[in-house]
């Protein structure tokens, strides 16, 4: 067959971008975004990118550079999604909850360009920016507060712009860089909290694209759909929702924080037919329940960062909440395995539908194969449900790589796969369940710690000659860090709250510990290597605090 050439009428890069202007076309008068009193239609929404992409190149932006932004679930944050990969640039979007040592470290590893920060973040902002300042780096050129609705009374240390003004003052009419190339960098994410050397995923137009349009079609979602913002933005924007609420011409309602009474509220006044979320979120709304009745109409939940229990899914699937489990990480672009469900499990016992449903499940559709394997000879696992082994997945939604980082990479791929760092089995039905984090990352309300961190951390205490972190069952955030912890010699005594108070000193406060024990030495096996399985044991008799707040 004679070959035939890529002609502009045929091949075009694809990008998740591109759902905009089509959304403008197709659902130009739907609304688009609404936030408190303010609304927005889908034409409203492309003029405003334009402008704010426009603003961008006029700031000196150019392709590739970083443009970090530091903010709750508003619009801003929701149109920087759209605008900066429009001005060829790469977005980064900052968890919230991190400490000032750390945001500083991922602007420092970024040389993000601009720095866009809410009114709520301002002294964040201005603490990380002195942090990097004081490390001889170069700090954003440019700082914008983002918050639409309220004035700011504080000032960031470097040259400061308004974002409404930013946006009226771009041109929508102005010529905007075209993608010539789908690998081209789209988003940046980081993986690390902390205040050691952070990683940060780069994900590409094509792999965002595809895991966009495989969101939608595993998740079943139809056009018009009304999707309520409980799920941070900076989590892998949004699980590429954010680009997918465009390609269906849906309503995206946000809202500051998940409280119960809002979340209810928004779902009420809206119509909400979708949401994603941590499973403590799914806490929040039941022990808020006594400010709902039923829901009036289904509202459709794809969860992941731990198993829902069956209680847990018993009783959100009562209220009206109809759950679908998920499994995925930053690299992966977000979910990576979803729990399809079978008619045919209608009919099984609650019990027994809930321990389905908390499986991992099967690929999504942006993945090539997703598997379980001898990390050793790379071999696939049996079907079992029994025998263990490293997942490792495979296909166009993976990470571009770790940003300069070239020993992270190689340690990742291997054998053409990307090696998840976490532990499974295969069952019978080709469903796969996670068994164990092998890189010992403890999952507490959605969010990943990692537990070598919070020990490095421990022993800088002066009181602490040893340390080892396991998770912790927890009845409201899923799991929550628990420290074993040996006495030196020169103390006299340890302290737990003194402890805690010192992590929450020296870390994100979310990552540090909720219980402390004091033990005379830490469990080791025959290499010398802590044992955390007989950790994790003694972990079970233990008594957490009452309250549920991480602050």
């Amino acid at each position: 067959m004679e070959k035939l050439p890529k002609r502009p009428a045929n091949y075009v890069p694809l990008s998740p971008v591109g759902f905009l202007p089509r959304a403008a076309a197709v659902y130009g008068d739907r609304t688009s975004v609404v936030y408190g009193r303010l609304r927005f239609t889908w034409s409203h929404t492309y003029e405003r990118c334009r402008r704010l992409a426009a603003a961008l190149l006029s700031l000196g932006v150019r392709k590739n550079d970083v443009v970090s932004v530091l903010a709750p679930n508003v619009p801003a944050m929701y149109e920087m999604h759209f605008a900066v990969p429009m001005a060829a640039a790469v977005l980064n979007t900052v968890n919230t909850r991190l400490d000032a040592k750390a945001v500083a470290a991922i602007l420092r590893h970024s040389q993000a360009k601009v720095l866009f920060v809410d009114n709520d973040y301002v002294s964040l902002a201005n603490d990380a920016l002195q942090v990097v300042a004081d490390a001889g780096a170069r700090v954003p050129l440019v700082a914008v507060i983002v918050d639409i609705d309220r004035p700011t009374g504080v000032r960031l240390g470097v040259g400061e712009l308004e974002y409404e003004a930013l946006v009226s003052g771009g041109d929508p009419a102005s010529e905007l860089p075209s993608l010539a190339d789908e690998w081209d960098a789209v988003t940046l994410n980081y993986t690390s909290g902390t205040t050691s050397a952070p990683k940060g995923v780069v994900y590409s137009h094509r792999g965002a694209y595809l895991n966009t349009t495989s969101q939608l079609l595993s998740w079943g979602v139809g056009t018009e759909p009304v999707y309520l913002w409980t799920l941070p933005m900076f989590h892998c924007n949004g699980w590429t929702l954010i680009w997918g609420m465009a390609a269906r011409g849906g309503v995206n309602v946000c809202i500051r924080e998940n409280r119960a009474a809002d979340v209810y509220r928004a779902i009420s006044d809206h119509g909400v037919t979708h949401m994603c979320c941590a499973p403590v979120v799914l806490n929040i709304l039941l022990d808020g329940i006594g400010e709902a009745r039923r829901l009036a109409a289904p509202v459709h939940v794809l969860t992941g960062g731990a198993p829902p229990t069956a209680t847990l899914l018993d009783r959100v699937e009562r209220v009206g909440f109809k759950v679908t489990h998920s499994y995925g990480l930053t690299e992966a672009t977000g979910p990576a395995l979803a729990c399809e469900w079978r008619h045919e499990w209608d009919l099984l016992p609650l019990l027994e539908r809930s321990r389905l449903k908390a499986r991992q499940g099967v690929s999504v559709l942006s993945l090539a194969d997703a598997n379980v394997v001898d990390d050793n000879t790379m071999a696939s696992v049996p079907r079992d449900g029994k025998s263990v082994g490293e997942i490792a997945l495979r296909g166009s939604s993976i990470m571009k790589g770790y940003l300069d980082n070239p020993e992270a990479n190689d340690k990742a791929f291997k054998g053409g796969w990307f090696m998840t760092g976490d532990v499974g089995v295969v069952h019978p039905d080709g469903y796969i369940e996670v068994k164990d984090r092998s890189k010992d990352v403890i999952i507490s309300g959605g969010e990943n710690i990692c537990s070598k961190e919070v020990e490095e951390v421990l022993l800088q205490h002066q009181a602490v000659a040893d340390a080892a972190v396991v998770a912790m069952p927890h009845p409201h955030w899923g799991e929550t860090p628990c420290a074993f912890l040996v006495a030196s010699k020169k103390a006299a005594e340890v302290c737990e709250d003194e402890v805690i108070a010192f992590c929450r000193e020296h870390m994100a406060r979310f990552m540090a510990p909720r219980k402390v024990v004091v033990v005379d030495a830490l469990p080791r096996n025959a290499l010398g290597k802590v044992d955390k399985v007989k950790l994790r044991d003694a972990v079970r008799s233990l008594v957490l605090p009452t309250a549920t707040s991480r602050l």
